[in-house]
């Protein structure tokens, strides 16, 4: 089972590579396919970890990195493709926001003290990456949707959804940034308790 949960771990890395070149050669199904899996997968393996109790430090390790890959460089992509302000900006403070805490962490190893992600089930940090995904989602599915359906084919209803899936992205993204801040707070005060009790 180990085996299997590290697989899922895995399999979440090598989607948020794949993701890159179907993105650039406009593969929209196929790269919302990728992101919708690997962000079941995230879920899924974390899931299983927990119940059949095979959790491990490598495991955690590999589960954070994939989660990291598959949302930045998705992300990085959509600011690419959506070049204006109400998209980049976000994009660029969220991943502002994980070299800053990746920076912490470092400084942190190099004193030999841990800096453990939350485990609350509901951390802010998990609401973020849950936000983050949804937004992400959501855009990848106006792509595939606009690249196949047209007036003539979709139904009145279908069209609705199209037209407003930018604006429920755009909202979900922006409520993911405030969690990212949020989050890097708790992260920031943690990082401060931790540096006082160094001699």
């Amino acid at each position: 089972m180990k085996k299997f949960v590290n697989s899922l771990t895995i399999f979440r890395i090598v989607a948020a590579f794949a993701i890159i070149p179907t993105l650039m050669f406009q593969m929209y199904w196929l790269s919302f396919l990728l992101f919708f899996f690997g962000a079941l997968s995230d879920w899924f393996d974390g899931w299983l970890a927990r119940k059949y109790k095979v959790t491990s430090k490598i495991g955690g390790v590999l589960d954070h990195i994939g989660d990291k890959f598959l949302v930045v460089n998705t992300l990085i992509l959509l600011a690419i493709m959506m070049p204006v302000w109400f998209i980049m900006i976000p994009v660029i403070l969220m991943v502002a926001r994980e070299l800053y805490i990746s920076g912490l962490r470092e400084f942190l190893g190099t004193q030999k003290i841990e800096m453990p992600v939350p485990k609350a089930r509901f951390s802010m940090g998990k609401i973020k990456t849950a936000l983050q995904m949804k937004a992400i989602g959501t855009f990848l599915l106006m792509f595939s949707l606009g690249s196949i359906l047209t007036p003539d084919m979709t139904s009145r209803v279908l069209m609705y959804i199209i037209y407003y899936l930018p604006f429920i992205g755009i909202a979900l993204l922006w409520m993911s940034l405030v969690a990212s801040l949020w989050s890097a707070t708790e992260y920031t005060k943690t990082f401060i308790e931790k540096i006082k009790k160094i001699k």
